[in-house]
């Protein structure tokens, strides 16, 4: 009887997940009047509330951009807050519809979770925050450090890893969330904190003398960061990855927040096609055929949104780098929209 009531259960919660992952998502959204976004509970840069309480940040500003495209307003989002632990199920649930939180792209994500990465709107690594009062200059001497990691990431595995190569020890003080990762640097529970780069600088910025801790120069891995949504709906999918090449191409074109209206008047076949005053490439998508200019006349292009929350507009300076375009020594590259 127990086997039976195992096998039961087992095929129910099959068929829940059946039923979530072949629904219409972009039907659902628009029935609903909202985009149902997952988040980080609170990083700098990507995720985080300013001094009114308005979340901002790059993964903020992806979910603005495909309720943009939907309903031609950015400000139709409802966020969800989770931790790392949290992110996966809420979006296999169906609690969210698209999870923008840092997520690192992996074979095992991609292929075992019943999930899809649709883009990669940052190109990271991880790497060490360190307190200056140490004296430690490479990660090469960490050999018995304390290191405080957020539990339920590809942070874990790299570490172990990356001290394994180097036939170094550590000893690992777990927490849920980054914020509880940071607090416990800064109160000594450990000698180094590590994480995507990216959170290192947006987490220092919290320290209460930022200037007390470096980042140090070792990159020890490939996290390519972007959003996520569940597999079975093809035509969602293509909305999520869409959205973000549109932010790619405009800033290429030269399209931003500023002059997109101006851009309407362009007589670029390729400009025209893209901001929908021809073609019918809206359609495909079964979106507006100005979803594009609504991305950014909302939101923004690719440049603007990593500028003004983790580049040269923002308190963390972090330089392009991979996430150039392509045309200026990085990877980001936009498919054309034709």
């Amino acid at each position: 009887m127990k086997l039976l009531k195992s096998v039961s259960l087992s095929i129910a919660a099959l068929a829940i997940a059946a039923t979530v992952s072949q629904a219409d998502t972009l039907d659902t959204t628009k029935k609903n009047g909202y985009l149902s976004c997952g988040l980080n509970t609170g990083l700098p840069g990507f995720a985080s509330p300013d001094s009114k309480g308005v979340w901002a940040g790059i993964d903020v500003d992806a979910c603005r951009a495909v309720a943009a495209a939907i309903f031609g307003d950015a400000s139709k989002v409802k966020y969800a807050h989770l931790n790392a632990k949290e992110r996966f199920t809420a979006l296999q649930s169906g609690e969210v519809d698209l999870l923008a939180r840092n997520t690192t792209w992996t074979a095992t994500r991609d292929t075992s979770l019943g999930l899809t990465f649709a883009a990669v709107n940052y190109y990271d690594g991880q790497g060490f925050l360190v307190s200056k009062n140490i004296g430690v200059k490479s990660a090469k001497e960490l050999d018995g450090a304390t290191v405080c990691i957020q539990a339920g990431t590809t942070t874990e595995l790299n570490l172990t890893d990356y001290f394994k190569a180097n036939k170094m020890e550590y000893k690992p003080i777990t927490y849920d969330t980054s914020a509880q990762t940071i607090e416990g640097f800064e109160a000594g529970r450990c000698d180094v904190l590590t994480s995507d780069a990216s959170q290192l600088y947006g987490l220092r910025t919290t320290l209460k003398d930022p200037n007390s801790a470096i980042v140090l120069p070792e990159i020890i891995s490939k996290e390519p960061l972007g959003t996520v949504v569940r597999q079975g709906d093809d035509k969602w999918f293509k909305i999520a990855r869409w959205v973000h090449i549109a932010m790619l191409n405009a800033e290429e074109f030269g399209i931003t927040s500023a002059n997109v209206d101006e851009m309407l008047k362009s007589e670029n076949p390729d400009i025209k096609r893209f901001l929908g005053v021809t073609g019918n490439f809206g359609e495909f998508l079964g979106l507006d055929n100005k979803w594009a200019y609504y991305i950014i006349k909302e939101v923004g292009n690719y440049g603007e949104v990593f500028d003004r929350n983790v580049g040269k507009g923002s308190p963390l300076q972090i330089s392009r780098g991979l996430n150039a375009l392509w045309k200026d020594g990085g990877i980001q590259y936009g498919a054309p929209i034709r």
